[in-house]
């Protein structure tokens, strides 16, 4: 299979979940004090669907210092491999109760959880984790994917096609999507390293000196929000009211594919060669293409 762009596979997850809706969820758990775990991007994923609850977040770093007076556990991991088995065995250990969020019914995870929800998945290049996520973020907030299809390709011609010239970009985000800000930081990272840096505060953090050395060569991008005061270079691109946060990371990742598309193919030229190291570093197979299905 094709490694396609981060902008591609929003289009294919969307398409997806147009075909077979997602069933909103209105409680992941009963639990009156999670504690929620995730790896990456999962971890970010997680305070979103816990947003506003007395769920405890952790990654696989802490998660055993942050047990006390927790009731239960809830374990995000798009395929349940790496760290989600050895988070999920010490806690079974420990008589914790585990929900398990996954997208692979054969999760190596699941068979030490007591509760697992299977979210539907694309087959998609290692790390983009686009259907994945979405899924389940799409379970909380039952938003019409679409709506959300049609706006992006309503818009896309908004996008300039010049973005190559710049090697900086700093995104300015909506106050009720600041929990999405180091999602799409963790794409500029795995997609471009360090050949095309990227900041995204939110319009009020922003006044606060996040903008003292500037950059010929930096976008300001403003999302839904206009931008008349930072940055030498701005693009404003207008969002819908309605949105939340399933069509917010949506069309911030369709941004961001639009920008790998304009410029060199760093993660296609690269990703080959790391999941050749990142197998042996976590001792399972990782595969180029990434899908539960066989």
């Amino acid at each position: 299979m094709e490694i396609i762009n981060l902008d591609e596979g929003v289009i294919n997850a969307l398409n997806t979940f147009t075909k077979k809706p997602i069933k909103k969820i209105d409680k992941f758990c009963t639990f009156k004090k999670p504690l929620v775990i995730g790896s990456g991007n999962a971890f970010h994923v997680g305070k979103i669907l816990f947003e506003g609850t007395n769920a405890v977040f952790a990654d696989e770093s802490d998660y055993l210092k942050k047990l006390k007076d927790i009731d239960g556990s809830v374990i995000i991991s798009s395929f349940g491999g790496k760290h989600a088995p050895k988070i999920a065995k010490k806690l079974k250990e420990k008589g914790i109760k585990i929900v398990l969020l996954t997208n692979n019914p054969n999760a190596i995870a699941k068979k030490y959880a007591d509760k697992t929800y299977i979210f539907p998945e694309n087959p998609e290049p290692y790390t983009y984790n686009i259907s994945t996520y979405l899924s389940m973020i799409f379970s909380k907030t039952g938003e019409n994917p679409t709506k959300i299809l049609k706006f992006i390709q309503e818009n896309s011609k908004k996008i300039p096609k010049d973005l190559k010239k710049y090697d900086a970009f700093y995104i300015i985000i909506p106050e009720k999507f600041y929990l999405a800000s180091n999602m799409l930081l963790t794409k500029f990272e795995e997609l471009f390293g360090s050949k095309i840096s990227a900041r995204v505060f939110t319009f009020e953090h922003t006044k606060h000196a996040e903008t003292i050395v500037s950059s010929n060569t930096e976008l300001f991008i403003s999302l839904g929000q206009k931008n008349n005061i930072f940055g030498k270079n701005r693009l404003n691109l207008s969002l819908p009211k309605d949105l939340n946060y399933a069509g917010f990371i949506a069309y911030s990742y369709y941004l961001i594919g639009q920008i790998q598309k304009q410029n060199k193919p760093y993660f296609k030229q690269n990703i080959k060669e790391y999941i050749k190291k990142a197998s042996k570093m976590f001792g399972q197979k990782i595969n180029l293409i990434v899908s539960s299905k066989k």
